[in-house]
């Protein structure tokens, strides 16, 4: 079916039921950022494929909520299906819950799927719903039934992670947690989250896109782990494991029948931003509740020493890999065929090479000319292009070793470029540079570094629509909170820098049409001088990879923003030269040279 006779099937069900205005948000059960094949509700029913958006459907208008990392491949993917696109953020447009408001009447009903919405969001629905005399219907999943070659849910084995990659056992993760609920006053507490599960379980799977995490439910009290999940996937090896730190399986949608049987004394704690509204409703009433964040979530964000040095192993590995890369591809050009796709599939053969390597950490973003305007945009068999010389490639990618994860972004000159593409680069990389350069108090947040890396494109009238940067998980999700790079507050997002967090530092400039440059590198935060002003701390980039030279307008460059070039440069020679040949480290030698 196209996506107008999909939106006709859908509002026959619409009337059916008599539901008036249907929600399909992007998420799956668990509140995940990507989602496997199963739950891609919102990209079947409005033809929009990117990561983030919601879906609102009236019996006559259809819209979509997405934000400005994709309003160029959503604008062109709605084309046609009368489907409309919401530019969020955006001047005089009205948020999801605004537009509810002007749009639900007195009896009619609203509906979606409760277990693919957060409790905050769903409360959200239902306070507006209750404010104009409406209702809500939070049990059908519309989309189901129209989706007749729906995919099944994932049935990938689950695998063990070994504390020589994980650096901490379940027994003391656990632990911690139930530290934390105790001093909350909780005696049990309900998590979704797939990475805070699998990062407490120290498991992983291939149940999601790209994110080697695993289908699964849990309940944790004092003295007992009940999982969800599909027996099927464990292996006896592994359940061995997980019974000696006393988790008991049950099926995986076994969860919304057993909240109902929590006790009435139950105190439990739960993160409405990550916990689905059917499970909350599912819990009785008589049953105490404490919202607060899931302590996983900044655990996990703290990496310790054993992950810091895999981490650190896994970027030297990738940056091995993007020399090779960037080697291959300025003395290939011209001579052999090279598209998109087969730009970022011989990336991945380098990455192969180096050992340990899983998969692709996220969707590879491999973007020329025009296509790199576009900021999250998915090169496919439709819009893969020839690599040509006169303009330039971006390529954000990410690799999945058993020593971590990475999230790396270069823009590549091919052949000789434009003095407007040059600059526009050159704008880019001093961000970079500026932001990964900080010193700052211990109690900083990422609200408050954000300008370092802005200024450059502020001070010229300029701006990139996106966040600076975000977390990193350890083989779990690329987007990991509390703490990330903005100006504008997300929440999330807010959690001061600490030592051992791992973040991106990835600035951008896109015109539409033309070109697009982000430089991404990750950073350690580390701890530096403690003086009678405070603990100060200082990031270390992990991320060894030369900043194209045929890309930069010396003229552009002051003397501190050249001495940052360069000594970025030495250290990038200095780390991965002794894994390299003599030809590459000649190559190398070449594109880390003092400017």
């Amino acid at each position: 079916m196209t996506v107008p006779e999909r939106l006709s099937a859908l509002r026959k069900c619409m009337q059916e039921k008599h539901i008036d205005i249907y929600i399909v948000p992007t998420a799956d059960f668990h509140q995940s950022e990507y989602v496997g094949e199963h739950f891609k509700a919102r990209a079947y029913i409005t033809g929009f494929t990117g990561s983030a958006g919601t879906a609102v459907i009236t019996l006559h208008d259809a819209k979509l909520w997405t934000d400005g990392r994709y309003f160029l491949q959503a604008a062109k993917q709605l084309e046609g299906t009368g489907v409309t696109l919401m530019k969020m953020f955006e001047p005089g447009v009205p948020t999801i819950e605004e537009y509810l408001e002007a749009e639900l009447k007195s009896g009619q009903t609203l509906s979606f799927d409760g277990r693919v919405v957060s409790v905050g969001e769903g409360d959200e629905y239902a306070s507006i719903a209750k404010k104009n005399g409406a209702k809500i219907d939070y049990q059908e999943d519309l989309i189901d039934a129209i989706w007749t070659d729906r995919p099944s849910l994932s049935e990938e084995p689950v695998w063990f992670l070994e504390e020589k990659y994980s650096g901490e056992s379940t027994e003391s993760k656990l632990s911690r947690i139930r530290k934390e609920m105790e001093d909350a006053g909780c005696d049990t507490h309900i998590v979704s989250t797939l990475d805070d599960i699998c990062w407490t379980l120290n498991i992983r799977g291939n149940d999601i896109d790209f994110f080697p995490l695993v289908l699964s439910y849990a309940i944790i009290r004092k003295d007992s782990f009940d999982l969800y999940i599909d027996e099927r996937k464990l292996d006896d090896k592994l359940k061995s494991i997980l019974e000696k730190v006393g988790v008991t399986l049950h099926p995986y949608n076994a969860i919304y029948e057993d909240v109902k049987k929590l006790p009435e004394n139950a105190t439990v704690l739960i993160d409405k931003s990550k916990l689905n509204y059917a499970i909350f409703n599912n819990i009785p009433n008589a049953v105490s509740i404490v919202n607060k964040r899931n302590p996983e979530i900044l655990m996990k964000a703290l990496k310790n020493p054993v992950e810091v040095e895999n981490i650190k192993k896994a970027e030297i590995k990738d940056s091995v890999a993007h020399v090779r890369f960037m080697k291959w591809l300025k003395e290939n050009l011209g001579k052999i065929r090279i598209t998109e796709m087969s730009a970022s599939e011989k990336l991945d053969e380098f990455r192969a090479e180096m050992g340990n390597f899983i998969r692709d950490s996220f969707e590879p973003i491999s973007s020329y000319g025009p296509h790199s305007a576009i900021v999250h945009y998915s090169s496919s068999p439709e819009t893969d292009v020839e690599l040509k010389a006169g303009s330039l490639y971006l390529s954000d990618t990410g690799a999945g070793f058993y020593e971590g994860s990475t999230d790396i972004t270069r823009t590549y000159a091919l052949g000789e470029v434009p003095k407007k593409m040059k600059d526009d680069f050159t704008i880019v990389a001093i961000s970079n540079l500026q932001l990964a350069s900080a010193k700052f108090l211990q109690g900083s947040s990422g609200l408050t570094l954000d300008i370092l890396a802005r200024k450059p494109f502020w001070d010229r009238g300029l701006n990139y629509n996106h966040g600076t940067g975000h977390g990193v998980g350890y083989l779990l999700n690329i987007h990991e909170g509390p703490a990330g790079f903005r100006y504008k507050f997300r929440a999330g997002e807010t959690e001061e820098i600490q030592e051992g967090m791992v973040i991106t530092d990835e600035p951008g400039l896109y015109i539409e049409g033309s070109h697009g440059i982000r430089l991404e590198n990750e950073l350690l935060a580390r701890k530096g001088v403690q003086n009678e002003y405070g603990q100060f701390l200082y990031f270390e980039t992990i991320t060894l990879i030369p900043f194209d030279l045929d890309a930069i307008s010396l003229d552009m460059l002051n003397e501190e923003n050249r001495k940052l070039l360069n000594d970025y440069h030495k250290r990038v020679y200095e780390e991965i030269a002794p894994h390299l040949n003599e030809e590459e480290k000649v190559f190398l030698k070449k594109y880390t040279r003092a400017v």
